[in-house]
């Protein structure tokens, strides 16, 4: 009604020499269209999103606020307006889960731009220091020709395809060992960004949620957290016990 409001005042407008009528009104219209349509799509999407979190027990959530201030590094930490949405958690194997979109702004007026990212997150048992693995590429290459770190491995594959930055190297070097090598230079590993920052294993990309990746990603990082040796734990106050990874055996290094 209101559109249809709109087109008829434009058209008078037009009619009676108001020039830019029509224009305004046409504009007008694609707006609450476009305001119309982004209500829906996000109505739709929240329904899918419940129905699919039920179906593997997990539980939606919406958004939480303090997830905005859980983590420190990029993702987090930058811009404004910052918001999590589409949150969704659950357990995977053992551990504790989540996934979420996240955004935030940077720039003001005609240069103000929305980054949206995929965040997945994995409580582990305990704090461990920082450790972050990202693709090699042209990012990458750049930051180390401004001093970045890059922290080199006897797997030539494995240099190959990640970036290693860690203020530990000795805890790096501990986490990825010989086997931890092997297992994220496979498909469903190479080409993530992947964090150990506090008691979480993160795991981000650009874009809305892919859930039909969820199970991939969660397994990669579920991998990553079973083969911290057991010393390492020890070191920072937790015991594990075995831990049955997707590997396909008990694997209690």
């Amino acid at each position: 009604m209101v559109a249809g409001g709109l087109v008829s005042m434009g058209g008078t407008m037009s009619g009676s020499g108001g020039g830019g009528g029509l224009m305004f009104a046409v504009m007008a219209v694609l707006v609450i269209g476009s305001l119309v349509f982004g209500w829906w799509y996000a109505q739709a999407r929240e329904k899918a999103l419940k129905a699919w979190a039920a179906t593997i027990g997990w539980t939606y959530y919406g958004t939480d606020p303090s997830l905005v201030h859980r983590w420190q590094r990029p993702p987090f930490g930058v811009g404004s307006s910052r918001r999590v949405s589409e949150l969704v958690a659950g357990t995977f194997g053992q551990f504790q889960a989540m996934s979420f979109a996240y955004r935030y702004t940077t720039g003001s007026g005609k240069n103000r731009t929305t980054h949206h990212y995929w965040v997945c997150a994995m409580t582990m048992p305990t704090w461990l220091p920082g450790l972050q693995l990202t693709p090699q590429g042209l990012g990458a290459r750049l930051a180390m020709a401004f001093g970045g770190q890059d922290l080199e491995f006897e797997s030539e594959d494995f240099n190959r395809a990640w970036r290693v930055e860690a203020r530990d190297a000795k805890f790096a070097h501990d986490v990825l060992h010989p086997r931890m090598l092997e297992r994220l230079v496979r498909a469903d590993a190479t080409g993530l960004q992947l964090r150990i920052e506090g008691a979480d294993v993160l795991c981000w990309s650009q874009g809305l949620p892919d859930h039909d990746r969820l199970a991939s990603r969660l397994g990669v990082m579920r991998a990553l957290i079973a083969g911290i040796p057991r010393y390492v734990w020890l070191d920072h106050g937790y015991d594990p016990a075995s831990i049955r990874t997707d590997l396909g055996e008990t694997w209690n290094p």
